[in-house]
């Protein structure tokens, strides 16, 4: 079932980067940063060069992850490289991911979640970027890359004919935990819902305050991924807390809502109107 959000949809471009069954995931939110963003900037985003933020997971054919913990393992990384100081600064305190970093955000937002085992997880773990590792789930995140300018042991990486399951279903998140609401009418695959839930993770972190994101920051930054009640879904979308809405690059229809990110500071500002 293809599910579209309210609201104005921006059109997609008709192309494919690849899937998760044929070689990663590219997927883009259609929103701009807030204005106050100091990743915002007012030129076109389309007219900007487009980067890509790419995420690996490891997956051994015998031991493959939970696909809930790799979810959520995912969104930790882009809250990760978010929040890394080699990402952030300006001018001389400036850290050496803080130019690409800004120019990915001040375009389309892009992920491309691709699977690693083996000598091509070491390769792909030998090159600049961040292992973040969930209960049983690693996922190394790098600093962007132009589309066109993938490091070749990075470029290689194919997926095939591999998903990710729960082998129970995962437990009530926390209520003050922070949630990641996918929706139960989308049949994402996992490398997609993966990508998805980065974006609904930096669409929260956008909007928290300083103070927000550094107590998020010190717990690791705890957060739940989980499919929504479909009796709920449609509130969640017009709660006023961020939501994700698809360009339709792949798998799923342009426009449709993937994720509402329900951090407690946003839910609270929510309910006090």
């Amino acid at each position: 079932m293809r599910a579209s959000c309210p609201g104005t949809i921006r059109s997609a471009k008709n192309h494919r980067f690849g899937g998760w069954q044929t070689g990663g995931v590219s997927t883009e939110d259609t929103q701009n940063p807030p204005s106050d963003s100091p990743f915002h900037d007012d030129s076109p985003r389309d007219e900007a060069r487009q980067y890509v933020l790419p995420l690996v997971v490891h997956i051994e054919k015998a031991e493959p992850p939970a696909r809930t913990d790799a979810l959520e393992t995912a969104a930790r990384a882009v809250l990760v490289m978010l929040s890394d100081e080699r990402s952030l600064g300006e001018g001389d305190d400036e850290g050496e991911w803080a130019r690409v970093m800004r120019d990915w955000q001040d375009a389309r937002i892009r992920k491309v979640v691709r699977r690693a085992r083996g000598a091509e997880w070491r390769k792909a773990s030998a090159l600049p970027g961040i292992t973040v590792t969930g209960k049983e789930a690693e996922v190394r995140v790098f600093p962007p890359v132009p589309l066109d300018g993938w490091p070749k042991e990075l470029a290689k990486l194919q997926v095939s004919g591999t998903d990710l399951d729960d082998p129970a279903e995962p437990g009530a998140p926390e209520a003050i935990a922070p949630v990641l609401w996918l929706n139960p009418d989308l049949g994402m695959s996992a490398g997609k819902a993966m990508a998805q839930a980065g974006h609904g993770a930096q669409l929260a972190w956008w909007e928290l305050t300083e103070p927000e994101r550094a107590a998020w920051r010190e717990t690791g930054f705890a957060l739940a991924v989980r499919t929504a009640d479909p009796a709920a879904w449609h509130g969640l979308t017009r709660s006023g807390l961020p939501v994700v809405r698809d360009a339709g690059f792949t798998e799923i229809a342009p426009g449709s809502c993937t994720v509402v990110a329900d951090h407690p500071a946003l839910r609270a500002r929510v309910a006090g109107g």
